[in-house]
Order: C-alpha cells, then sequence, then structure tokens
C-alpha cells in the first residue's frame, strides 16, 4: 500500500482503520506514516494524523523511536495546528522517557499560556502533563496555578478537563 496515496483518496474512518491496520506494529511503515503525518501539506497532515493516533493507541511502543522527532516538530515555526493538536493526543499514549520530561512540559505548559491555542490542544497538553508532574512533584503546583488562572475563563471542554486534572495532582 501506498501511505499517502491512500490518505490523499479519502479522508474518512473507513481510510483510517484501513491505513492503521496496514501499518499495524510495524516499524518501516509506521516510519512512512510519520514522514507523511510531518511533511503535510496540511491537508495530509490532517489525515494522517487519525491513522498515527490509532497506530499509537493500538501499538503505543511503535512511537517510541520517533518521540524526537514528533516533539521536535511541535517547536516548528509555521506548523499547522493539527500538528500539535494530534502529536500531543497521541503523547498521552505513549511512555515518555524521563530524559523528555522537561522538554515535553515546557511545550505543554507554553501550549496552556496561550491565549489564542485551541481548547483541543490544551485539553491534551493537560492530559501529557499529568504523568510528568506525578513524577515530578515540583510542577504540581505551576500546574495548578496555571490550570486555576484559566478556570473563570475556560470553554466546557476546558473547564471539565482541568477539573480532572486539578482531582489527579491533588490526590497524589
Amino acid at each position: 500500500m501506498d501511505i499517502q496515496r491512500e490518505i490523499e483518496r479519502e479522508h474518512s474512518k473507513k481510510m483510517a482503520l484501513k491505513v492503521a491496520q496496514y501499518v499495524g506494529n510495524n516499524p518501516k511503515r509506521f516510519a512512512e506514516l510519520v514522514h507523511v503525518f510531518l511533511d503535510g501539506p496540511d491537508r495530509i497532515t490532517q489525515r494522517a494524523a487519525w491513522p498515527l493516533r490509532v497506530c499509537v493507541e493500538l501499538h503505543p511502543s511503535i512511537a517510541n523511536a520517533h518521540l524526537r522527532t514528533l516533539i521536535s516538530s511541535l517547536h516548528k515555526n509555521g506548523q499547522h495546528a493539527a500538528v500539535k493538536r494530534n502529536v500531543l493526543r497521541l503523547l498521552q499514549y505513549v511512555f515518555l522517557p524521563k530524559r523528555l520530561y522537561g522538554s515535553v512540559a515546557d511545550i505543554c505548559f507554553e501550549t496552556l499560556q496561550k491565549k489564542d491555542e485551541p481548547v483541543a490542544t490544551k485539553v491534551f497538553a493537560m492530559s501529557v502533563l499529568v504523568p510528568i508532574v506525578q513524577h515530578l512533584p515540583e510542577l504540581k503546583t505551576e500546574l495548578r496555578i496555571v490550570l486555576e488562572d484559566q478556570l473563570p475563563y475556560g470553554s466546557p471542554g476546558f473547564i471539565s478537563r482541568a477539573k480532572k486534572v486539578l482531582k489527579q495532582i491533588s490526590n497524589n
């Protein structure tokens, strides 16, 4: 299967599941999907995000070899919002090595503090931060302050996730 061609053809659940099934737990095929996702164009990036997420949900360790690449994509200026949103989304499913905690936490805190950041991206950033702050308790206070400052102005989705995160980090 030509992954890019399949993704170009249509944007549907059927396509996402077909590509994810083809990729499976195959590192070479997953690397090709990551390449398609990161190299766009924007429409292809958005479409590739769905099968990429499905692959990582089903086989979280398949992303291990690409974590640095995916995380560094979050720093690129001009990157489509779908890249940031979907990379943060898939980071919820993987085991992050401790050596990546600092850079991922910085990205997540930066994302949470941007006023113009889409709600979905902020919600995924919160979820990614939970296991990090459980290993680095000194960040719990910072996360609590950032979330509590935004609660009065947050959307229903933001408020719901923020309350869950605040409860999770206060119980541990």
